[in-house]
Order: structure tokens, then C-alpha cells, then sequence
């Protein structure tokens, strides 16, 4: 059975950074497509970043790029993303995300002064 449990949001101000993590069990994240995707109130599904299963492939949506970084801890069977900067647009329920659309609970990320 497939389980992805995203952590590591928080209420954090803005340049501030935080690290989402997603733990996957049922599958392995190493060489394997994923993505991050955010949901901001009142909004669909945004798609946010994605690593190719050759692990150094990497995507970003252009409100991101140069402030997030995505990555695997294959060790840990964990998907990353690395949010520095971080700007009120960013608030969002982050999920990751299996090529087949399978996700997680999510977790919140809230940047406000």
C-alpha cells in the first residue's frame, strides 16, 4: 500500500526558509519521477517542481526557480523541497505527487508578517 506523508510546513515570515519533507512507504523515491504541487486558499492545484527518475533532471515553476530546490534522500526514502526566500505567494497546502496522481494529506506552509 502506498503512503506519501508530507511534514515540515509552519507559519514562517517573509525570507525566511523551510524544507518539506515527504515520506513515502509502499514505493521507493529513488529513481522515480515526483513532484511537489501547492493548492493556495481559494485556488486549484499549482504545480510546483519536479525531479526526473535520473535524480539530477529538475523543473520548477517560474515563481520558484532560484528559491526552491527539490531533491530525494533516497536513504530515508524521502522527497525534498527546499523553499528559501519565501514570499506571501507561497502560501499553500504543498503535497507531493506520483506520476499516477497519487498524494499525500499535504502540509501547510503560511509565509505572513
Amino acid at each position: 500500500q502506498v503512503q506519501l506523508v508530507e511534514s515540515g510546513g509552519g507559519l514562517v515570515q517573509p525570507g525566511d526558509s523551510l524544507t518539506l519533507s515527504c515520506a513515502a512507504s509502499g514505493l521507493s523515491v529513488g529513481n522515480r519521477y515526483m513532484k511537489w504541487v501547492r493548492q493556495a486558499p481559494g485556488k486549484g492545484l499549482e504545480w510546483v517542481s519536479t525531479i526526473y527518475s535520473d535524480g539530477r533532471t529538475t523543473l520548477y515553476t517560474n515563481s520558484v526557480k532560484g528559491r526552491f530546490t527539490i531533491s530525494r534522500d533516497n536513504a530515508k526514502n524521502t522527497l525534498l523541497l527546499q523553499m528559501n526566500n519565501l514570499k506571501s505567494d507561497d502560501t499553500a497546502v504543498y503535497y507531493c505527487e506520483t506520476v499516477d496522481g497519487r498524494r499525500g494529506q499535504g502540509t501547510q506552509v503560511t509565509v505572513s508578517s
